[in-house]
């Protein structure tokens, strides 16, 4: 067999999943919007230089002015452009959906390996403690996480108000409570595979556990947890906006879509479009991102034509 043949028959599984997934026209449509919604996001700064203002720059005399040619969805409560401030909110949201999701994989990964490869007593322990985050009731958690004064925990003032420090709490605190689908996902795969005549060899030959984990599972988990990920990054998205809803999230004035979607919950009678616009955005964030992980669940199922 040619080498030319062995790339083709090891490329093919991805090359099947891919014409699963652009079947799915619902799912290929959330994909476009997702990447659309980033480039609106990462196009704030140079909108902004455009437009020659300054998104938190606050200008009372220009307070719920109406789009113009400057300002092209107006301004806010405190005289600020609405379109950056959007466009920097989604890079704030999108950002810790993405890293959030990323580190609690992180650890969702290694309690799934661990606990499916060693099975035992490791296993018990490692799902009990998987069953007790999961009883857990999540939102109040949050809450009470996202209230810890840093100050208190050896933080200076400055840091602590910072939006650097919201946005790493942030992450922190829902990647520790949203790592357990991740991990049980991982722990079912791994159960599968470790018995498998590969990681035997593997066992014979003298690899350590470490290597046999890194080189010889988790490539051939990598598919659940993809679709594992994709699946979680809605619900982290949507975490935020809440958690900023509710005033424990992102610090003004550095913007996001939840504090955005706070300031104007008393202007809704008065100025509506600046609940709508954030609102909107969260919205057709979270349900893009649903449609991307239900397509990737099909494109990865094994008993899918």
């Amino acid at each position: 067999m040619t080498t030319a043949t062995l790339t083709r028959a090891s490329s093919s599984p991805w090359r099947l999943r891919w014409r699963r997934f652009y079947r799915n026209k619902a799912a290929l449509s959330g994909l476009i919007v997702l990447g659309l919604l980033i480039v609106f996001s990462l196009l704030a700064a140079p909108l902004e230089s455009f437009l020659e203002i300054d998104a938190n720059n606050a200008d009372l005399l220009s307070r719920f002015d109406p789009p113009s040619a400057q300002h092209w969805l107006g301004n806010d409560e405190l005289g600020r452009d609405v379109l950056v401030r959007l466009m920097y909110g989604g890079q704030v949201s999108l950002a810790v959906g993405f890293a959030a999701t990323l580190l609690g994989a992180m650890f969702g990964v290694t309690v799934g390996l661990l606990a499916g490869y060693f099975g035992g007593r490791t296993d018990a322990v490692l799902m009990r403690l998987t069953d007790g985050v999961i009883a857990l009731p999540l939102l109040p958690l949050l809450i009470i996480l996202a209230a810890i004064d840093l100050t208190k925990l050896g933080f200076s003032t400055d840091f602590a108000r910072s939006g650097a420090a919201s946005f790493y709490r942030i992450v922190l605190i829902i990647a520790l409570v949203d790592w357990t689908r991740i991990a049980r996902i991982v722990r079912a795969s791994t159960l599968s595979v470790r018995e498998r005549e590969f990681i035997l060899a593997a066992r014979v030959s003298g690899a350590g556990t470490t290597r046999i984990l890194v080189r010889n599972v988790l490539p051939n988990v990598i598919a659940p947890i993809i679709v594992a990920c994709s699946q979680v990054l809605g619900s982290v998205i949507l975490f935020e906006a809440v958690l900023s809803f509710l005033g424990f999230g992102i610090v003004p004035p550095t913007p996001s879509w939840g504090n955005m979607l706070n300031n104007a919950q008393e202007l809704v009678t008065t100025a509506p479009a600046l609940a709508i616009y954030p609102g909107l955005l969260i919205f057709i964030t979270v349900v893009a991102v649903n449609f991307v992980g239900d397509g990737l669940q099909d494109a990865f199922d094994p008993r899918a034509n």
